[in-house]
């Protein structure tokens, strides 16, 4: 039977505390780097999924989101090349609309049913913008999570779904809106989310024969703390024990993602024999029944959410939110970049994008990036194809760019010496500088590193390594 094999999650370093909206509110929301958008946001959650599991397995990828970067351009070929994945799956992006994730979640559910694949991962990642000054600036969060879906090991089984299609104005961008648009809350809330997940939910229960009492957990989207509260006590489950909500007070409401990430908190904390509700809303609604097995107490750790709630760095004030967003232009006193060439991007995609190096068949010598000569026994074309955005290295030197166009110059520059072996230059993101030292243990993560001409150049950088769970 086709389930769950596996999940990730990805939560940015960086956090903003609701004070600065109003005195004595509390919790905080994540916001993406100037270096993050939904794609390297999408990329981590996947890699973290991938954790003990054997890449090379996996036939297919989708990727889900409100905000790709590209209105026309699959951000899943990407996504699984930052995964290194084979370039033989089925790939898919599965946009603008809030139940894309679990949309995904189906399809992929009917491709390893039937045979089409044995393995497919469901990316979802999502930082949508709310105008200054609204609630949608309030409430919206940044994140990403991935689900895998297989035919065997399975840690949660689907037992039973159901889907309600509703046409509503309710919550909408068009092609040129920035921000997101809503009509009149309470319309929103009670003729769209309360009544039609309400109604879904009802039903599939009614399918199922069960009843509230029968569920461990129940995940569901919502648009903030109290329409969520409002929707669990109507639907008769304990707000306190049946829907702890580690995302909407930590994190924020992350739009497409926001599921997938509730889900992966709750498979973090699951045992074999729980069951989970998974409700989804967005012009209709998704729900879906899911059985925890015993395989869930085989599978490895993995960062999740739990993990990334505990690495985090607050902003400073508002006014630094604002440039992270692109709302408030930073002058740097430097000229643009000349931009990216896309024929040169394609001829470096596996450098670039897989981070691959090459590895001597003589003497082992690890280089980046790729090169004909071995710097070390000299021998020529002897080399074999090594990813290095799994490992993890050391500040072998570095220097500060304070002239940086970065938003948190000045830019660290280090090398890094691989565990493994093999040396990077490259950018250090997500740092204090004073914590900043020769010596200090660094992992890789997939970044933006600029965009220019409607195309957005991607690579890695390194980030400290801030042990959590």
């Amino acid at each position: 039977m086709a389930g769950i094999i596996s999940y990730g999650a990805y939560v940015p370093f960086l956090r903003l505390s609701r004070e600065v909206f109003a005195k004595g509110l509390p919790g905080e929301k994540a916001v993406a780097n100037f270096d993050e958008d939904s794609i390297t946001m999408a990329a981590a959650a996947a890699i973290d999924c991938l954790s003990s599991m054997e890449r090379q397995a996996v036939d297919g990828l989708f990727f889900t989101s409100t905000t790709s970067p590209y209105k026309e351009k699959q951000a899943s070929t990407i996504v699984a090349a930052a995964a290194d994945l084979r370039r033989d799956i089925l790939i898919a992006d599965l946009t603008n609309s809030l139940r894309a994730a679990t949309a995904g979640l189906t399809l992929a559910l009917n491709t390893v049913t039937v045979g089409s694949a044995k393995q497919v991962m469901i990316t979802a990642a999502d930082c949508r913008l709310g105008q200054p000054g609204s609630d949608f600036e309030l409430n919206l969060g940044d994140g990403a999570a991935a689900i895998l879906i297989g035919d065997s090991n399975v840690i949660a089984e689907v037992e039973d779904s159901y889907f309600v299609a509703d046409e509503i104005m309710d919550v909408w961008r068009d092609d040129s809106d920035v921000f997101l648009r809503s009509w009149e809350d309470r319309f929103v809330g009670v003729e769209g989310y309360i009544k039609v997940v309400r109604e879904a939910v009802s039903e599939v229960l009614r399918r199922a024969n069960l009843t509230p009492e029968d569920f461990t957990r129940v995940v569901l989207y919502a648009p903030d703390a109290r329409k969520q509260a409002e929707l669990v006590r109507g639907l008769g489950f304990d707000p306190k024990t049946q829907a702890p909500d580690p995302i909407l007070a930590s994190i924020g409401s992350t739009g497409a993602a926001h599921l997938m990430m509730g889900l992966v908190a709750a498979l973090e904390e699951a045992r074999a024999g729980d069951r989970i509700l998974l409700a989804n809303y967005g012009d209709g609604a998704d729900v879906f029944i899911l059985r925890v097995t015993e395989e869930i107490e085989k599978l490895g750790n993995r960062r999740g959410i739990a993990g990334h709630l505990q690495q985090k760095k607050m902003l400073p004030n508002y006014d630094a939110y604002l440039q992270l967003k692109g709302l408030l232009v930073k002058d740097t006193g430097r000229p643009p970049g000349a931009g990216a060439a896309a024929s040169g991007m394609w001829r470096e995609r596996d450098k670039n994008l897989r981070l691959y190096g090459v590895k001597c068949r003589q003497c082992g010598a690890i280089q980046y990036p790729p090169q004909r000569v071995c710097y070390k026994c000299r021998a020529k074309d002897q080399f074999d194809t090594i990813r290095l955005s799994d490992e993890r290295g050391k500040v072998f030197t570095y220097s500060l760019d304070y002239r940086s166009a970065d938003l948190d110059a000045p830019s660290v520059i280090p090398v890094i010496n691989f565990d493994s072996g093999g040396r990077l230059l490259c950018v250090m993101t997500d740092r204090e500088i004073e914590e900043v030292k020769v010596g200090m243990p660094v992992e890789m993560t997939f970044r933006k590193l600029f965009s220019a001409n409607g195309l957005h150049n991607y690579f890695w950088k390194c980030k400290p390594v801030r042990e959590g769970r």
